[in-house]
């Protein structure tokens, strides 16, 4: 009986502080992750209008921002409920600083990839390399093809690609050796055109001139570029053709839909003024090969 009254007494006491802590815990934590999503949904709401509005660079930055923290801020409740719930259950905090202590030497020789994660994480969100929305292409250590697509997440420790194939390609952030941001600031589309060296290169430069011009005039394509497209010339010499280089600043994100467009309509005015581009393999030697543009 005695063990009894002293059970229902520890359960209307300190037990019933462990059970209240441990659910105010879970819902802080709930409320923590909701807002969170809700301040993400509010950034991405603001630049889902169309198809051609693309995120800002602050916009990355606060999407990226606002994940890191509330991951951050769920694992420090869940932490502080932990030392809470020892504490009422009568385990003494002060005598598990001595094994803490070397339960942390262990972890850290244990976790070192973990730890090298997140400081990687940390830098990446801090120096702004990329943030969610971004087109990457990720050179992991050891890898060979990199993991190339879209950031839909990132955190202190991983970073999520969703590719054009609609895989989802998980980075530890510390295996990151190389990153190609394609969409920062502004982006470039390359379009190579074969044309057979019997062909007047002049009269094909003009011919390209004018496709920029029309393209740069179109109602349709002129939001997505910064400034006409431009002719750099001759790229490279073959024995039966060359090819002519066109290039556009686009929009970040945008060179690949930029790049595919110009295509058409160098086919479309080559066949109005009587003109045969090649069947080549290198046709399309490539806008979606774009570089991102500096800063």
């Amino acid at each position: 009986m005695d063990a009894l009254i002293e059970l229902r007494d520890w359960l209307s006491g300190r037990g019933l502080e462990v059970v209240l802590i441990i659910i105010g815990s879970v819902l802080l934590a709930r409320l923590v992750s909701w807002a969170g999503g809700r301040i993400t949904d509010r950034i991405d709401a603001r630049y889902t209008g169309g198809d051609a509005l693309v995120r800002t660079e602050a916009a990355k930055h606060r999407h990226s921002l606002t994940q890191v923290l509330t991951w951050a801020a769920v694992v420090l409740i869940y932490s502080i409920a932990v030392f809470f719930v020892l504490d009422r259950l009568g385990v003494p905090i002060t005598g598990l600083v001595a094994p803490a202590t070397v339960l942390g030497v262990g972890l850290g020789f244990g976790a070192q990839r973990i730890v090298g994660d997140v400081l990687a994480g940390f830098f990446i969100i801090t120096e702004r390399q990329y943030g969610f929305g971004d087109v990457v292409a990720i050179q992991v250590l050891g890898g060979m093809e990199p993991a190339a697509g879209t950031v839909e997440d990132v955190t202190l420790r991983i970073t999520r690609v969703r590719s054009a194939d609609g895989e989802v390609l998980t980075v530890p952030n510390g295996q990151i050796v190389k990153v190609t941001n394609l969409s920062r600031d502004w982006a470039r589309a390359v379009v190579d055109v074969p044309v057979p060296t019997s062909v007047d290169i002049n009269r094909v430069n003009e011919v390209l001139r004018e496709v920029g011009r029309e393209a740069f005039r179109d109602p349709a394509l002129r939001p997505l570029l910064l400034d006409p497209p431009s002719v750099m010339g001759v790229e490279s010499l073959d024995l039966e053709q060359v090819n002519v280089r066109v290039v556009a600043r686009t929009l970040p994100g945008k060179q690949f839909e930029v790049g595919r467009d110009l295509r058409a309509r160098v086919v479309q005015a080559f066949r109005s003024q009587g003109m045969k581009v090649p069947t080549a393999p290198s046709v399309a030697a490539d806008g979606e090969q774009a570089q991102e543009g500096d800063s």
